[in-house]
């Protein structure tokens, strides 16, 4: 059976079809997993019925979450939890100490001062583009600039 132009176009698309659906469900995943790790007491939530509360309490084992909102608590299963609103922040020992920080990187041409193992304080310019070591200009000894090409 010979297989014409159409039928390969139609395997094709089923099989394109196929792959972004095992990818969409996927990233629906990766998203309630997020979502779930995020749940801690002291976040603002929102529920699927539009209720928004505060975390008091996460049962693990059962899977509900106790929730204050206004003066009214709730308890609920944890998958009715649609979003998070406002997080809380991560427990201590997750955090990044404070002397790495990512902008810490020096701009194009700021002079960067480091210490040597001797002590001793080296400045060096990142800035390299005014270097232009093909007509380096050298001073001789009576004063006169010489022109003197390098190779």
């Amino acid at each position: 059976m010979p297989l014409d132009p159409i039928t390969i176009l139609m395997f094709g698309l089923i099989a394109v079809l196929i792959f972004f659906m095992f990818r969409n469900g996927k990233k629906r995943q990766k998203a309630m997993q997020e979502l779930q790790s995020g749940l801690r007491p002291g976040a603002e939530v929102m529920l699927q019925s539009g209720i928004y509360g505060t975390v008091v309490e996460m049962n693990e084992e059962e899977n509900r979450a106790t929730i204050q909102s206004g003066s009214s608590t709730l308890v609920v299963h944890r998958n009715a939890i649609s979003q998070i609103v406002t997080a809380v922040d991560a427990p201590a020992d997750a955090a990044v100490s404070p002397d790495l920080a990512p902008d810490d990187d020096p701009a194009f041409g700021e002079r960067i001062a480091s210490e040597n193992s001797d002590g001793v304080t080296d400045v060096s310019n990142t800035d390299v583009s005014n270097a232009d070591a093909s007509n380096a200009e050298v001073k001789d000894s009576d004063g006169e600039s010489d022109q003197t090409p390098k190779a």
